[in-house]
C-alpha cells in the first residue's frame, strides 16, 4: 500500500496529467457515487466515495473549517484523505492527502470544463475569490488557455487578493486588482468564481456574448453564486448531474422556483468528453458548475499513484 503525502502529490502532479485522467476517467462506464454531509456550527464532515468499474474505487473523508485560514498560524479550511481500493480484490492500495487531492481535482476539473466549453480565443480571465483555490484554479485554466494574456482579480478584501497576485508572478499575465465586480464581470471571457457566498454575487446582465462561467463555490444546497439571468442567459453544463442538480443550490434552487428545468442543463462530461453536447457558436454564453465528486477524486487519486514508485 502506498502512502503519498501532500508534499509528494506536489511533487509529482500536473495539470495536463489530471486533467487528461479526468477526461479518460469519462470515457468509462459511468461511475456510481454517493455522498453524506454533517455539518455542525456552520463546518461540516463531507465523506464522498466512487466506485469506477475497472478503475478502481474511492472514499474521501474532508472536513470543511471556514475560520481555519484566520487562525494564528493560518490551517487549511480543507483536509482529510482518500483511500483507494483495488477494483478485483477490494484491497486498500493508497492513502493519498485529501487536501491535494482536492486541489488538483477542483481546479483540473473546471479546467477540463474550460477546455471542452470556452472559446479557443480567450483572452481574459476574472477570478472572484482570493481563497485557497484560487491559485490553482487559475493556474488551472491557464494550463489549457495559453491564449490568456490578463488576469483579474475580485475580492472582498482586497489585501487577500494582493497576496494572490503575488503567488502568480510567474505566469506570463498582465495582473489586476479589481475592486468593480460588476464592471470587470463584463470584461472577461472566462469568469472563475470561487467564493463562499450564500447569494449570489454574479449577475447575468453583466455578462459579454462568448463569456464561459466556472462555478464552483457553491456546495450545499443553500449556496449560490449566481443569479437567475446568468442561467436564463447560458448554456448550462456540469460536472455530474449525480453531485449537482438535486444537491447545491446553485442549480437545485432555480429548478425548483420554475426559474430553469432540468432539462436546460445540456450535458455533463460524459456528454461533453464524447462530443455530444457543448458550444454550438463563439456568441454561446456556456456556463459549467463544478460540483465535484468522488469519481473525480478517484481518477485523480489513481492518476497520481500511477506515478508514484
Amino acid at each position: 500500500m502506498k502512502i503519498i503525502d501532500g508534499e509528494t502529490v506536489r511533487r509529482v502532479a500536473n495539470y495536463p496529467l489530471i486533467i487528461e485522467a479526468i477526461r479518460e476517467g469519462h470515457r468509462r462506464k459511468k461511475a456510481v457515487i454517493s455522498d453524506s454531509l454533517l455539518e455542525s456550527s456552520g463546518r461540516k464532515l463531507l465523506v464522498r466515495s466512487a466506485w469506477i468499474e475497472g478503475l478502481g474505487i474511492g472514499v474521501k473523508a474532508m472536513s470543511v473549517y471556514p475560520d481555519n485560514p484566520s487562525r494564528t498560524p493560518p490551517i487549511p479550511s480543507i483536509q482529510g484523505q482518500v483511500l483507494l481500493y483495488d477494483d478485483d480484490t477490494g484491497s486498500v492500495v493508497a492513502v493519498v492527502d485529501g487536501e491535494e487531492v482536492t486541489k488538483w481535482k477542483t481546479a483540473s476539473d473546471s479546467a477540463l470544463g474550460a477546455d471542452l466549453l470556452s472559446r479557443r480565443d480567450c483572452e481574459t480571465l476574472l477570478m472572484v475569490g482570493a481563497g485557497t483555490m484560487a491559485e490553482p484554479l487559475i493556474r488551472g485554466h491557464v494550463s489549457v488557455r495559453p491564449s490568456l494574456r490578463k488576469l483579474m482579480i475580485w475580492n472582498r478584501t482586497a489585501s487577500r487578493a494582493e497576496a494572490l497576485a503575488k503567488t502568480l508572478a510567474d505566469l506570463s499575465l498582465d495582473i489586476r486588482i479589481v475592486s468593480d465586480l460588476d464592471t470587470s464581470v463584463g470584461s472577461a471571457d472566462i469568469l472563475c468564481s470561487a467564493t463562499m457566498s450564500q447569494d449570489p454575487v454574479i449577475f447575468g446582465r453583466h455578462l459579454k456574448p462568448g463569456c464561459h462561467v466556472d462555478l464552483i463555490g457553491a456546495y450545499t444546497p443553500a449556496m449560490r453564486e449566481a443569479d437567475d439571468e446568468v442561467l436564463r442567459r447560458g448554456r448550462i453544463f456540469v460536472d455530474s448531474y449525480d453531485s449537482t442538480i438535486d444537491h447545491i443550490g446553485e442549480l437545485k434552487i432555480p429548478i425548483a422556483e420554475g426559474t430553469i428545468s432540468r432539462q436546460d442543463v445540456l450535458g455533463d462530461f460524459y456528454a461533453l468528453v464524447a462530443g455530444q453536447a457543448g458550444r454550438r457558436s463563439d456568441d454561446d454564453i456556456t456556463v459549467f458548475k463544478n460540483g465535484g465528486g468522488a469519481h473525480l477524486d478517484v481518477m485523480t487519486s489513481q492518476a497520481i499513484a500511477s506515478v508514484v514508485t
